[in-house]
């Protein structure tokens, strides 16, 4: 029985010790060495190939969705990025009966990180991997913009964490890459993760990062493009707000523009795309997004006209606001709640 405690406390001061180790590791790592790893080059030769016309534009449940689906799943695989289903399983399966009527099955593409410290809570970035597809006349709609350039930048986002876990530091808490499908119908992929079959409760998500649209400049900043719309980062917690503003100061000093945030904006933004069926379940969120262009929802928002740099820029934001939620010592506090779509 001696031998038997004494084997405990082993095990016990080597977990302790092996824990202490990671925490000491993680809080000495510099992010910036991992955000080096998104890359202007790397972001334009994945674009290239996800908003081309062999995706059809990706409609939700054609066979150029399935395309898009098959293209995220092999970039984790190829990174050893894993799946939180398990048994090599990325897609999460949505029947055609969830979406209106004449819709064909489609499906939801999850990787994630396993925390070192606090797995059991999660914070989700996500972007909606589909768009409108082939209109009428035959031409085809590749959605570089939307939201070629947010699937892009968050296949980056996640290599950069992966990068940073090989070297010893792994986030303190799970990180979930969440793609959705059938945004453009209707926020389905997102509404069926968070209603109906979330992989990690919503009660431990932590916050939702929603990546739409970062790759171009909209009219207004034609002249200043150093520049982001932000929305929803004050609507449920100031402090989620206050660590997004403290983190561009530190690193971008870019132009965060808040116009669209406000509670009277006509375009009703804050309602209109994934990041809000998290807030509706009260869940921290902040939507990332540039602006609308006169490419919106047409067969010229190709991938010639992204600002590789600039989506760089952008990408290399959410990973640093991303580090600072996964890595801090308390998640962040929720103070308000959700005021319900009118």
């Amino acid at each position: 029985m001696h031998k038997i405690l004494l084997l405990i406390c082993a095990a016990t001061i080597i977990s302790a010790c092996s824990s202490s180790k990671n925490k000491k590791k993680t809080e000495e790592a510099n992010p910036v060495e991992y955000a080096k790893t998104i890359t202007a080059e790397e972001l334009k030769n994945m674009l290239y190939t996800f908003a081309s016309d062999e995706f059809e534009g990706r409609k939700t449940g054609e066979p150029g969705q399935k395309k898009a689906i098959e293209f995220i799943k092999n970039h984790y695989i190829a990174n050893n990025i894993e799946s939180p289903i398990g048994n090599g399983e990325y897609f999460q399966k949505i029947t055609a009966t969830f979406f209106r009527s004449n819709m064909k099955p489609s499906e939801n593409v999850v990787a994630y990180i396993k925390g070192a410290e606090k797995p059991d809570e999660v914070l989700v970035i996500s972007a909606h991997l589909d768009h409108i597809g082939i209109s009428k006349n035959g031409e085809i709609n590749n959605g570089a913009d939307d939201d070629g350039s947010g699937t892009v930048a968050l296949l980056e986002i996640a290599e950069a964490f992966k990068t940073a876990e090989k070297n010893g530091h792994a986030p303190k808490r799970s990180i979930l890459f969440l793609h959705v499908t059938a945004e453009e119908i209707g926020l389905f992929g997102s509404r069926y993760y968070t209603d109906f079959a979330p992989i990690f409760p919503l009660e431990n998500t932590i916050a939702n990062l929603n990546i739409d649209m970062v790759g171009r400049i909209d009219p207004k900043h034609e002249n200043n493009p150093n520049y982001l719309y932000l929305i929803g980062s004050d609507k449920l917690s100031k402090e989620l707000h206050n660590i997004s503003e403290e983190v561009n100061k530190t690193y971008f000093n870019m132009k965060f523009d808040y116009t669209y945030n406000a509670d009277n904006d006509p375009n009703r933004f804050y309602y209109r795309s994934d990041h809000y069926n998290f807030a509706k379940h009260n869940i921290p969120v902040i939507f990332y997004f540039n602006g609308t262009h006169a490419d919106y929802h047409r067969p010229t928002d190709t991938p010639d006209k992204i600002e590789y740099d600039l989506l760089a820029t952008r990408a290399k934001l959410i990973f640093h606001t991303a580090w600072e939620l996964a890595n801090r010592e308390e998640r962040i506090k929720l103070d308000k709640k959700t005021k319900k779509e009118l």
